[in-house]
């Protein structure tokens, strides 16, 4: 029993006194290190890509109404292209625009169509003044008017057929005449493509 603690305890001293002797920076460093191993890193999730058609050349007007038809949930080119065609031909994308030419406001449009889809029956013209009421909206203003336009029981009527992928500029252009019900066709389908032939696909953060 001497002989053991006669060797042990001067070994015990030993290395209690190297301990106490390290340099601190050496003590730090095996605390910093042990603190690393024990945090998790956190990843950030990616973010989901979005594919959105843009349209090359057009203009402010025209690119606001594009986005809000994607946003309705029209995706396909050829029925984007076929609603582009149709407020093309019926009002330039102005929406202050009575029937004629006149820039006017609502209120000043004594007769004809106005706004963007050149609302010209008496029920359709004062739905959007009185959409605008209700909403608080400026029934000459071009946000007020694709707002009334997707609330139009007529335009409900052929959105379904619109978000159906895959079908002609002339299925979709029966569909936009049941929503416009216009007298004269005009050049309609050449406007909707020269509209395919702008539009891009383009990958954006969602």
């Amino acid at each position: 029993m001497l002989n053991f603690f006669t060797v042990a305890l001067p070994l015990m001293a030993t290395v209690t006194t190297n301990m106490a002797t390290l340099p601190e920076s050496s003590l730090n460093t095996q605390i910093s290190l042990n603190s690393q191993t024990a945090t998790t890193e956190v990843v950030e999730p990616e973010k989901p890509k979005e594919i959105r058609v843009i349209c090359k050349g057009c203009n402010e007007n025209e690119s606001f109404v594009l986005n809000a038809l994607q946003d309705q949930g029209i995706q396909d080119k050829k029925a984007l292209a076929t609603i582009m065609a149709n407020i093309q031909q019926e009002s330039r994308f102005v929406s202050n625009i009575c029937e004629g030419g006149a820039r006017v406001s609502y209120h000043q449009c004594r007769s004809g169509g106005f706004g963007i889809s050149q609302w010209t029956s008496s029920d359709r013209y004062d739905g959007l003044g009185q959409f605008a009421a209700k909403t608080g909206g400026d029934p000459s203003s071009l946000n007020t008017q694709v707002q009334y336009m997707f609330y139009e029981r007529d335009w409900k009527m052929i959105e379904g057929g619109l978000k159906t992928p895959g079908k002609t500029i002339n299925d979709y252009m029966r569909l936009a005449h049941r929503w416009l019900r216009w007298g004269i066709k005009g050049p309609r389908e050449q406007y909707a493509r020269q509209y395919l032939n702008k539009f891009e696909y383009q990958i954006i953060d969602s």
